[in-house]
């Protein structure tokens, strides 16, 4: 987003930062379900990498005591968008394979996460690029791991799961895209969630016809305008898997926020995996 890159365009000058967690401090008159008091996590365009934010009632939802306010701001947005993913756009079932494409990434550990939780998935792969990533994601939750910097994705799928992968959940585009179709099994799905290569893929629809095959796009945040209850329906369940003891969101450092510009140089440097969450008191 500060680059101008996102599917969102703010213009500059502005606070960056969509997620947060914290105390409510007070509410507007016309308010009835939110209580000053309560912790919540929400969620905003910008400005959240601050100390106090002002944010929309609708966009805000209470959190178990158990959470943590780094586990709070780390959670909505991952978990929201692997769970509508995986069980409505692709239709998740018990006992399939599935394929998370950067699945160190907090999306990516989230999809892993409840691939192998909750949705009681046979067989997780998860992709990455780097060793420590892959021992990462297997901790996590994944029963394979392919790191994708000196292994071809097709044949390391194919080697663990010979029909292929049931569920790919990719968001990285380019050629780990292609690697990732030409991987589906028979009726599989395909979620585009992302482009974390830079590489907006073309889809060569001949590999879906001959597989009966689906690509299907993810774009989470846009239920809060289209449907509403679906999107307020991903929170509820994953909140419930949450307080239920199946899923832990993960991150993977803090940083106080005099120190964001650090923060920023350690994703950029490629050293994050899951979330990195700004602090503030």
């Amino acid at each position: 987003m500060m680059l101008g890159q996102y599917q969102v365009k703010v213009p500059p000058p502005f606070t960056p930062g969509s997620e947060f967690a914290g105390t409510i401090l007070e509410v507007a008159e016309d308010v009835e379900n939110l209580k000053p008091g309560m912790r919540v996590a929400g969620s905003v365009t910008t400005g959240a990498f601050s100390e106090e934010v002002i944010g929309n009632s609708a966009m805000l939802w209470q959190i178990p005591e158990s959470m943590t306010f780094e586990e709070a701001a780390s959670f909505i947005v991952a978990y929201g968008t692997a769970f509508m993913g995986l069980k409505r756009r692709a239709n998740i079932q018990a006992g399939e394979t599935v394929l998370v494409t950067a699945a160190a990434g907090a999306t990516g550990l989230a999809a892993v996460d409840l691939a192998s939780h909750v949705f009681e998935s046979s067989t997780v792969i998860g992709a990455c690029g780097s060793e420590e990533k892959c021992e990462l994601i297997k901790q996590r939750g994944a029963h394979h791991a392919i790191n994708y910097t000196n292994e071809e994705v097709k044949s390391s799928v194919m080697d663990i799961s010979p029909h292929g992968a049931d569920v790919i959940f990719d968001a990285v585009g380019g050629k780990i895209f292609k690697e990732c179709l030409r991987s589906i099994a028979w009726e599989g799905r395909l979620l585009v969630v992302g482009f974390a290569s830079g590489e907006i893929p073309k889809i060569p629809a001949n590999h879906l016809l001959v597989k009966n095959a689906s690509a299907v796009g993810l774009y989470w945040g846009a239920y809060a305008m289209q449907d509403r209850h679906t999107f307020d329906w991903s929170i509820q369940e994953c909140m419930r898997h949450y307080k239920a003891g199946k899923i832990n969101p993960y991150y993977s450092a803090t940083f106080s926020l005099d120190r964001i510009n650090d923060a920023f140089q350690f994703i950029k440097d490629r050293k994050s995996t899951g979330k990195v969450v700004i602090t503030m008191r």
